[in-house]
């Protein structure tokens, strides 16, 4: 069995179509799969909206996005575990490819990822060079990660020490463990956040999430008001294009 693990805090607006990208995905991958949504203390219609579409909904009440992965994780039946934000559209490609490499022997991976909409100016000339640096030096964001089961247990899981950057974290631990691969299919993810970040504001931004990432006050763009501010409407016309034309 392949288990999907989205962790979700006030998603109404994308969990919905986070979990119909997947059913769509796994039309074309002939595995048993299920979706858990972990509803981390929300307070709108994300698990109403992740039941309606059929996702095994559990409830937590970390804030806490490393918490609420290792909550889903421990409840998955699946020898495959893929974490996926729910801001964050899938396809069959991006499923294939993990569920190959992990059969082939690896012991987890990441797609890298495009934005649903137009991001600042900063956004646009260095994503190019973090998707051109993120194959050869196997490094990806958290927004659609995959393993084995068996990885993720000797890993440690998530740390939930860390606030921020606990994907890297986990990261590492697997490459101790063995192969990690970065597929050539990428995901589409909301760039909501890089819209209410200016140029000047990203060296601090930068700065916490590497030195202040155990603690939660420091981090208002996971978790205060501007993370709040950041909830934006289901996924722009360029995610659904793209999840429909995969």
């Amino acid at each position: 069995m392949t288990s999907f693990i989205i962790p979700a805090h006030n998603e109404e607006h994308w969990v919905g179509q986070c979990i119909a990208a997947i059913r769509t995905g796994m039309e074309a991958v002939s595995e048993i799969y299920e979706i858990i949504v972990v509803d981390d203390a929300s307070t709108d219609a994300t698990p109403r909206i992740a039941q309606e579409h059929r996702a095994q909904v559990v409830k937590v009440n970390h804030r806490q996005i490393a918490a609420a992965r290792n909550a889903g994780a421990r409840i998955a039946q699946g020898e495959i575990l893929f974490f996926v934000d729910a801001d964050t559209l899938v396809n069959a490609e991006a499923i294939q490819a993990g569920v190959r490499a992990l059969q082939a022997g690896a012991v987890g991976g990441g797609c890298l990822f495009t934005y649903d909409c137009a991001v600042p100016l900063w956004a646009r000339i260095l994503h190019p060079i973090a998707l051109a640096l993120g194959r050869p030096l196997k490094l990806v964001g958290g927004c659609f990660l995959f393993c084995t089961s068996a990885a993720f247990e000797s890993a440690g899981g998530f740390s939930e020490r860390h606030f921020c950057s606990e994907e890297l974290v986990f990261v590492k631990a697997l490459k101790r463990l063995g192969s990690f691969v970065v597929p050539r299919p990428t995901v589409v993810t909301s760039g909501r956040k890089l819209q209410a970040i200016p140029f000047w504001q990203v060296p601090a931004i930068l700065f916490r999430w590497r030195f202040r990432c155990h603690h939660r006050e420091a981090l208002d763009l996971h978790y205060g008001k501007l993370s709040e501010d950041c909830k934006s409407p289901a996924p722009g016309p360029l995610a659904r294009s793209f999840r429909l034309s995969r």
